[in-house]
């Protein structure tokens, strides 16, 4: 029969077959990429998830069937069944992997038809990011996000057995929780059973695997669902997935070495690559100095460098005025940088101002040939002193960044980094892992006018700093931890707090007082009291370290359905109004509603 019978299932998926197959009967289904009407000649690219298939119908070929090949266009889907064969020597297409061979069709079927889709289904599609989301189930279809999606799952299971390898228990924590007080906004979901009360949707299961070290498990892994309700970024999306463990009875250290040897054995089994270990720590207070970041690419040198000392009592106002009100001047140097025009210096200067920086005064020497922006403000010692400091030699141009240290940090953060990218010294193929620690436990508000967690009111002050909770909260460092590969935070951590004073204490520093800690975390409090073990964890971000493995800048590209810049789904139009009866069940009333 010519036609395809519903008997006829997939034997095998395109991209699996060879020229061993040769002479096998086969039945393969999928997409048409394209039809080719060579007239007595037909040939069909037929597109599954793993790849692509020439199908072959030629004057052998039933006429009913020859016809209906003749009628397909891109996209209709397909049913095939055929014998295996060599295209013949002159035919091999050396850049597919199924180029040597096609399936010569006798049986066939039209599953279902296509119109034109909006663009093409191809790799690199070079296609408006708003009209890919808008069509998403059609630009899942292209084979690079294919692989992406493919490539997540497989990067989840290996994590799955790697912790199941180490005694990690997989435990799921709940997704309505109570609303939590410090860190990014929640969504809150309202309660019908409980007028008036809300759950929050959770930003990490924190307190709950806290909680399941009080009980006893040891070691709990999942890979959990979190959402944040904050502004988005390429790296950031409102709901996304963690790798999220704990660990009872260890240190940094315990925590670290597994890590490592997680990181290391994804590597070695996804990529191929053979991470060395263990890989380098350095402090906060080194990472800020050296690279003006806590999640520095360390794959090239542009270090940071301080000449405040020198420019304190300088003429130039602009570095000694801010020297007295005590910032300081950085500044990095780029070796062979000195080919730079004053156009490209300006569109710096422009970068950096995003960042808070009021300007970018510089300092170049081409064929000994000196010009700056400052230079003629300042002494030819304190020029030689600053040309000491920072290197710089013929063929080179050094930029200096005045203001507090916040904005001289995120200045020159940013700045090495886009200059280096400019530059194209920031090798793919390398990857630096990196630990950053000790990071201040507390950061102040100005403008609240208190101490917030650095990364959440449950993190472990270093012992030896406890005392300064009292005098110089500011000054304490945390037992924390990144994981940093080539300048991108994959993941975080800390040790805990296992005790009641060491809670109380840090609620103090954070302003909490007393009734207002066990109103919010009295269920915390009360298991304090039943014996709890020392314990850490770390949480990786699973969007982000898959996005990393496959050298891609947008998580966007490795979520199935992500959501836009603006936080919305343009596929399904979310968020939505709601019908107003569920609104009255829940006893909310929109008393705004944004123009349509």
């Amino acid at each position: 029969m010519a036609s395809f019978e519903k008997t006829d299932k997939r034997t095998h998926y395109c991209t699996e077959l060879s020229a061993a197959d040769i002479g096998k009967r086969v039945n393969v289904l999928g997409w048409c990429q394209r039809q080719r009407d060579l007239g007595s000649l037909i040939f069909i690219d037929l597109r599954d998830r793993t790849g692509i298939l020439q199908l072959a119908f030629d004057e052998k070929t039933d006429r009913e069937i020859f016809n209906m090949a003749f009628g397909v266009r891109a996209e209709y889907v397909l049913a095939a069944s055929g014998i295996v064969r060599s295209r013949g020597e002159g035919a091999i297409n050396h850049s597919m992997k199924t180029g040597e061979i096609e399936v010569a069709v006798d049986r066939f079927k039209i599953l279902s038809v296509a119109e034109t889709p909006p663009f093409e289904i191809v790799e690199d599609s070079n296609v408006n990011q708003e009209l890919r989301l808008k069509h998403r189930y059609l630009d899942l279809r292209r084979p690079e996000l294919q692989r992406n999606v493919i490539a997540r799952s497989k990067i989840s299971k290996l994590a799955r057995d790697y912790f199941e390898s180490q005694g990690f228990i997989d435990i799921e924590t709940p997704t309505l929780i109570k609303p939590t007080p410090e860190g990014a906004r929640d969504y809150l979901v309202p309660s019908r059973v409980h007028p008036g009360k809300f759950y929050a949707l959770p930003q990490s299961p924190q307190l709950y695997k806290q909680l399941l070290m009080y009980s006893g498990f040891d070691r709990y892994f999942q890979i959990a669902r979190c959402w944040r309700d904050e502004d988005l970024r390429a790296d950031r999306q409102p709901e996304f997935t963690q790798i999220d463990l704990e660990m009872s009875f260890s240190d940094e250290d315990d925590i670290i070495a597994i890590n490592e040897g997680f990181l290391k054995f994804l590597y070695k089994e996804f990529l191929g690559v053979e991470l060395k270990t263990p890989f380098p720590r350095m402090t906060w207070r080194e990472a800020m100095d050296r690279y003006g970041s806590d999640k520095p690419d360390t794959r090239f040198g542009m270090e940071l460098f301080n000449i405040s000392d020198i420019a304190a009592k300088c003429a130039f106002s602009v570095f000694s005025g801010t020297v007295e009100a005590g910032g300081s001047v950085r500044g990095i140097n780029v070796k062979g940088g000195a080919s730079m025009t004053r156009k490209e210096i300006d569109t710096l200067t422009e970068f950096v101002k995003t960042y808070g920086a009021k300007g970018l005064a510089w300092y170049k020497i081409a064929d000994g040939a000196v010009s700056s922006s400052f230079a003629k403000f300042m002494t030819d010692d304190e020029i030689a002193a600053i040309v000491e400091r920072g290197g710089i030699g013929d063929g080179d141009i050094a930029f200096f960044v005045a203001a507090k240290d916040n904005v001289v940090f995120d200045s020159l953060g940013a700045l090495r980094v886009r200059v280096a990218k400019k530059l194209g010294i920031l090798d793919p193929k390398v990857f630096n892992f990196l630990w950053i620690t000790e990071f201040p436990l507390l950061e102040y508000n100005e403008e609240d006018g208190r101490f917030y967690a650095m990364h959440h009111p449950f993190t472990m002050p270093m012992e030896e700093d406890i005392p300064l909770l009292d005098t110089d909260p500011g000054a304490v460092r945390a037992r924390a931890y990144d994981i940093v590969l080539n300048g991108t935070e994959l993941g975080g951590g800390s040790i805990r707090i296992h005790t009641t004073e060491m809670q109380n204490m840090m609620f103090k520093s954070l302003g909490i007082s007393e009734e207002e800690a066990n109103e919010k975390f009295g269920f915390l409090l009360e298991a304090f009291k039943y014996g709890v073990p020392p314990h850490g964890g770390l949480a990786y971000g699973l969007d982000r370290l898959v996005a990393l493995t496959l050298g891609l800048s947008d998580i966007r590209d490795v979520i199935a359905f992500p959501k836009a810049q603006n936080a919305s789904e343009i596929l399904s139009r979310c968020p939505a109004k709601a019908d107003g009866k569920a609104l009255e069940e829940l006893g909310i009333k929109v008393i705004k509603e944004e123009e349509e």
